[in-house]
């Protein structure tokens, strides 16, 4: 997927910041995202890097293909620097025509003092402003790749937690669907020996009629067979098992396998009486649903 690859698991959530001093300015950018159908990004810039919001948006897509993500760019001009202070009376005046606004909205009384209005973003600036846009592109997109190597770094982390616990949970689920199936096939037999002492209440000594008997017992069994559901279910474990250590953006793919997952489960509580069987089944199902949590937080 660009510039880590496909052979890692990831979460969507993720942190990374970083800070660096470059040509008079301390430059700092922060990365953090949370689980998302599709890549949705929000940038925060400083006015004078908002050129550079398409540059970000490119960038980050090396590193991540699904997630909310928030960056954010602050850029401090250092003491000594090229240039002088600089004001911006244009800005000025938007900040002051906005506060008697939202003074007359809320009916509240006051001045604006002139200390208020010099504390607002970019009424005053110092350095360089213009400073060459190749060096400032230059410089963010440096100290951008250092802190997107943290947010992966985290992304990564937290996937492979993800990722263990997840195939300790479908370990479980094999065990579980293999008592399942041990189980099964015995409840026929033990039916029919119900359906034999109930009978011979009814009728005493005389013979019973196989041919009946075989006909309820045969109606019983396909009412209770699971075989198909544990069938499919243990190849629904082998394919997620298969995708988690394959890795790379598996997220949706694991959403569908873990609902298809959730589907068998259903259907052999269902048919289900054996209080053995049944336990199984909810344990199965709680399992899933763990499992489904925990995918829609991956890639």
């Amino acid at each position: 997927m660009g510039k880590w690859g496909n052979d890692m698991i990831r979460s969507m959530t993720g942190y990374g910041r970083c800070e660096k001093e470059l040509h008079g300015r301390r430059l700092s950018v922060e990365i953090k995202s949370v689980n998302h159908r599709y890549l949705d990004v929000s940038i925060k810039l400083p006015r004078r890097f908002n050129a550079f919001d398409g540059m970000l948006r490119s960038l980050l897509k090396e590193y991540t293909e699904r997630g909310k993500a928030d960056i954010y760019v602050s850029c401090e001009e250092l003491s000594g620097g090229a240039g002088s202070l600089k004001y911006d009376s244009a800005l000025a005046g938007e900040y002051m025509k906005y506060l008697k606004q939202m003074a007359g909205d809320f009916g509240i009384e006051g001045e604006v003092s002139l200390g208020l209005l010099a504390r607002f973003p970019d009424v005053f600036t110092t350095g360089d402003e213009e400073a060459d846009e190749e060096e400032l592109k230059a410089d963010l997109e440096e100290v951008f790749r250092e802190a997107a190597s943290a947010f992966s770094e985290c992304r990564r982390a937290e996937g492979e937690n993800l990722a263990k616990d997840m195939l300790d949970k479908l370990d479980y689920m094999e065990e579980t669907v293999a008592q399942i199936v041990e189980r099964s096939p015995q409840l026929v037999g033990e039916y029919r020996k119900k359906l034999e002492d109930k009978i011979r209440e009814v009728i005493g000594d005389a013979s019973i009629d196989e041919a009946r008997l075989m006909t309820e017992l045969t109606i019983y069994a396909d009412r209770v067979c699971v075989d198909e559901e544990m069938v499919r279910l243990k190849s629904h474990i082998t394919a997620m098992r298969s995708e988690l250590k394959s890795g790379g953006a598996v997220g949706r793919k694991l959403d569908f396998i873990a609902q298809e997952m959730n589907r068998e489960a259903n259907t052999t509580l269902s048919k289900m009486n054996d209080p053995s069987i049944t336990d199984a089944a909810i344990g199965l199902k709680t399992c899933i649903e763990k499992i489904r949590e925990q995918v829609q937080n991956l890639e």
